[in-house]
């Protein structure tokens, strides 16, 4: 199953006691203060890690407490630090304060960390309150809380192509022919109800492609499963608009294009400026005297896009789209993705 979205609840460890004693030696009738200082708490860390592709572990598992730290002893001994608590999340997660909305940051690369809940300090031992006025301090302060706080994890994918359109536009079977990615496919709408990558090569060079499931009108506002779909476009450098072009589904093209793009605009308008290309589908079953191919070519120069008519079926124009989506990869792979969408 895939799980995008989670919330857990963290704490970090509280600090250790700062300790209460005195030197007790031979020949040392009034020895001073020697009580060390607790070990700080460990911490709570997100880490990405490669062999994970999904929440769905933390849907089950929702509470992370790190190791608090041991308390001070004598002789100056400063207790040890807590461990720290790791959560194994995948690349792509970015982490949300559940109470105050604010964004505490994301993990995108492999081994990346961040860190979303401190561990309290260690409390200082009474040697640290020795002074000239206090020679023999018998206090010491307890250890610091550690930061405690329910968290929301996003899971937004990490792709440099991601594929847009209505549900049955063939997304799903297109993937699955430039790339090795094997995505259920079917004849009825929502037969993707997951975003599925596959890596696509061309001219010995790859690039990673998202199948995002199908949009309909009103995704922006949560219609369908928008919302859930729509996060995943977000980190995508070149969008791919994936259009039914056969004329036998009964569908406009150039209307389903320009949906689309209200749909995305509506959610994020900073995604329009993106890269985009319209991969025109299905051209192996064009009606006859019925080809929507040139109206859609038509609307697309209107946007400023490119159409490229493929067909998953004879392989026609695949090639093509290959090389002019690698184009447009490779030339914005020095740039920073824009930040998310709040």
């Amino acid at each position: 199953m895939f799980v995008d979205r989670v919330k857990i609840f963290v704490k970090g460890g509280d600090g250790g006691r700062g300790c209460v004693s005195f030197r007790r030696e031979p020949y040392v009738p009034r020895g001073g203060p020697d009580g060390g200082t607790g070990g700080p708490g460990g911490d709570v860390v997100l880490e990405a890690v490669s062999h994970q592709n999904t929440l769905l572990p933390l849907r089950y598992h929702t509470e992370f407490r790190a190791e608090r730290g041991e308390h001070g002893g004598p002789q100056n001994r400063t207790g040890a630090r807590g461990e720290d608590t790791v959560v194994a999340v995948p690349p792509g997660t970015a982490v949300t304060d559940e109470a105050t909305r604010a964004s505490l940051g994301e993990v995108l690369r492999v081994g990346e960390r961040l860190v979303v809940a401190q561990g309290g300090k260690g409390g200082r031992g009474n040697r640290s309150f020795l002074s000239n006025r206090n020679r023999a301090p018998r206090e010491a302060d307890p250890g610091g809380t550690g930061e405690e706080r329910w968290l929301r994890l996003d899971l937004r994918l990490i792709a440099d192509v991601g594929l847009l359109g209505f549900p049955n536009a063939g997304k799903s079977t297109l993937l699955s022919t430039i790339s090795a990615a094997r995505p259920k496919v079917a004849d009825y709408p929502f037969t993707t109800l997951s975003p599925v990558l596959g890596v696509v090569e061309a001219d010995e060079r790859t690039f990673v492609a998202a199948d995002i499931p199908g949009i309909i009108e009103g995704a922006h506002q949560g219609a369908g499963l928008g919302l859930q779909f729509l996060r995943h476009v977000e980190r995508t450098r070149v969008l791919l608009h994936v259009v039914d072009a056969s004329g036998a589904s009964g569908r406009d093209p150039a209307a389903d294009l320009a949906a689309v793009r209200e749909e995305v605009r509506q959610w994020n308008p900073e995604l329009l400026g993106r890269p985009q290309l319209v991969a025109a589908t299905k051209r192996d079953a064009v009606l006859p005297d019925a080809d929507p191919l040139p109206a859609l070519a038509q609307a697309a120069r209107a946007v400023g896009l490119d159409v490229v008519g493929v067909s998953a079926v004879t392989g026609h124009g695949l090639l093509d789209l290959k090389r002019r989506l690698l184009a447009l990869v490779e030339a914005t792979r020095l740039e920073p993705v824009a930040e998310e969408h709040a």
